[in-house]
C-alpha cells in the first residue's frame, strides 16, 4: 500500500507538473548563424580590419618579390649585396609574422567583444520573448533534444530580424512576432 503511494507521487506529480510549467527552447548554434546582427557584427570586423589585412598582404608580396630578386639574381650579386638583401628578408620575414600576430590577437579581442555583445542581446531577447509569452523556462544550451513543439528559435529570430529592421539592440519588445 505505502509502495503503490510512493509510485503515484514519483509519477502523477511530476506529470501535473510538466502541465503546469511552460518550457521553450531555443537553438543558440542556430541563432548566431541566422541573426542578422550576426552577419553585421561579422561585416564589422571584416571593415574594422580590412585596412591591416590589406597592409599584411602588400607586405608578403614585398618579400616575395624580395624572394624572386635573391633567387634570380643572388648568383650575380656582389658577397655584401647579398648579405644585405638576405637580412631584408629575415627582418621582413619578422616583422611580418609579428604583425600576423598582433592581428590575429587584436581581431581574435574584439570579436570576443562583439560576440559577449551578440550574446547579451541575445539573452535580452529570449528574457522579453519568455516573459511576454507567460514561459516558466526556456533553455538555449546544452540540451541533448528539444522536441518543435518547444523550440522557439525561430520567433526569437524573428524578433532579432524585426530589431535588426528597426535598428534596435537588446529588449525583447512588447508585441509578438
Amino acid at each position: 500500500m505505502a509502495s503503490a503511494a510512493v509510485l503515484l507521487l514519483v509519477f502523477a506529480v511530476p506529470a501535473a507538473w510538466a502541465d503546469a510549467l511552460k518550457v521553450g527552447y531555443v537553438n543558440a548554434a542556430r541563432l548566431l548563424q541566422e541573426a542578422p546582427q550576426a552577419e553585421a557584427v561579422s561585416q564589422r570586423l571584416k571593415q574594422e580590419f580590412a585596412l591591416r589585412q590589406d597592409q599584411l598582404v602588400a607586405r608578403q608580396k614585398e618579400l616575395r618579390e624580395l624572394e624572386d630578386r635573391l633567387a634570380r639574381d643572388g648568383a650575380i650579386m656582389s658577397e655584401d649585396e647579398r648579405r644585405r638583401l638576405e637580412r631584408r628578408l629575415l627582418e621582413g620575414r619578422r616583422e611580418l609574422a609579428r604583425a600576423q600576430e598582433d592581428l590575429r590577437e587584436d581581431f581574435s579581442l574584439r570579436r570576443n567583444e562583439e560576440i559577449s555583445r551578440l550574446l547579451q542581446m541575445v539573452q535580452q531577447t529570449i528574457e522579453g520573448l519568455g516573459q511576454e509569452l507567460g514561459y516558466d523556462l526556456i533553455l538555449y544550451d546544452g540540451v541533448a533534444y528539444a522536441s518543435e513543439r518547444v523550440d522557439l528559435t525561430g520567433r526569437v529570430l524573428e524578433r532579432l530580424r524585426r530589431q535588426a529592421r528597426e535598428g534596435r539592440q537588446g529588449q525583447g519588445g512588447a508585441s509578438a512576432p
